[in-house]
Formats: C-alpha cells, structure tokens, sequence
C-alpha cells in the first residue's frame, strides 16, 4: 500500500512553545486520548498500546536535526482528520465605541473568556486572539494571591494567574511575560476549583476555536 500523507506542517517555535507541543503529545499518550497532531487539534491519531519509536539525530548542511518517528499497526491506529478540536468560537465584534473586542463563546452560549479592552485596529484584536490561542495551552497556572510563581521551566509566553476580587470571588487572567492581560474570564467563581475549571476550559477550546465576525454567517477561520 502506498503512503498516504494525512497532515504534514512546518513551523519555527520556540523552546517553550516545542516543549509545551510535546507535552500535550505526551499527555495524551499517557491518558489513552487521541494524540493531536497540529497545532489547533483538528487531526488526531488514536495511538495504539504498543509500537515502535525511532530516532534520529543528524547533522547536514549546517543544521542539526533531531527526528522522532513513532508506529503502530495501521488497524490499531484510528485516524480521525476532522476531530472536533474545540467546542468554542471566538467573536470579533466592535462595540458603542467603534472599537474591536473579542469574546470566547462556549456552544452552550457561555462566554468562558474576553480580552477586557477595546483596539482602535481590527488587526490588532486578531492579534490578542492569536496570542491567546497560541499561549492558553500550556500556560502555567498560579494563585497570586499565595505568592506562587511559575515553574522557570516549560509553560508558554503567558501564566493563568488565580486571584481574589474585592468582592472575595475567585478569578482568573492570562498575563503575557510582557506584562500584559491578553484575556480574562470576565466573571467571578465562589469557590477556586471553578474558577480552574473555568480557565481549564479556555485552555482546551482556545487553540482549535474558529473567529467569527456578527454578520458573517460563515465566519472566517485563522
């Protein structure tokens, strides 16, 4: 049988953003879950119990590479090329002020995450967006307000920050390394384990969430 190539991509990232991609490989092997393929989740392999692992390690044309190559049995391995990567939607609207913002609409109508200001360029929401489904995954988590800090190693650009309101509700941001919110959940929680939950969905439906923009019935995907 000839190969049949199902997904193949290339992209530069950085040391964080690689060892957070492998992390999630490797937390699905480890759960029995579907192994995401690319970056949004939209293709998937359901890995068998057992199969081979190479590696490789080679130097050519100046450049290093270090390949990993897993197998299974093709009938022990279920390919799934349209999996349901998110159950979520970004929204990209402007609002009273003719300014653009950007919610996180979960399908059950609930909106899980905004990213709490308005931007005078289009662009510039779609910016946040990116940054938020790019850094989301595999952003450390952390209570502020125990003075708990982010492991130095792995995570993402960005650190889901648990803290107290005035109103002594739980609540939860997403900071940037920059110093900037990129997104928060807009609302607070009685009790810390909801507000986790909270951003835990933000962390799985945010990479694979479609954009779309009021108005336009098919939306436009990034």
């Amino acid at each position: 049988m000839p190969d049949d190539t199902i997904h193949e991509s290339k992209r530069s990232r950085t040391r964080q953003g690689l060892a957070t991609y492998l992390r999630r490989i490797a937390r699905a092997l480890g759960r029995g879950e579907p192994v995401p393929v690319d970056e949004a989740g939209t293709v998937t392999v359901d890995a068998a119990a057992t199969g081979d692992v190479e590696v490789e390690l080679e130097r050519d044309d100046e450049t290093v590479h270090l390949e990993v190559e897993m197998e299974w049995p093709d009938e022990e391995a279920a390919v799934d090329s349209d999996a349901a990567a998110s159950k979520a939607t970004f929204e990209l609207y402007a609002d009273s002020a003719d300014q653009y913002r950007w919610r996180l609409r979960h399908d059950n109508g609930n909106i899980i995450a905004d990213g709490g200001e308005g931007y005078a360029d289009k662009r510039d929401a779609r910016s946040g967006i990116e940054s938020v489904q790019r850094n989301a995954p595999g952003a450390h988590v952390v209570d502020v307000s125990r003075d708990e800090e982010a492991p130095d190693e792995g995570g993402s650009d960005a650190v889901f920050e648990l803290f107290r309101d005035k109103a002594d509700k739980y609540r939860w941001r997403l900071r940037h390394g920059n110093g900037n919110v990129i997104a928060d959940g807009g609302q607070g929680y009685a009790s810390k384990q909801k507000a986790k939950q909270g951003l835990r969905s933000v962390k799985s439906n945010a990479p694979g969430a479609a954009v779309e923009e009021p108005g336009d019935p098919e939306g436009s995907e990034e």
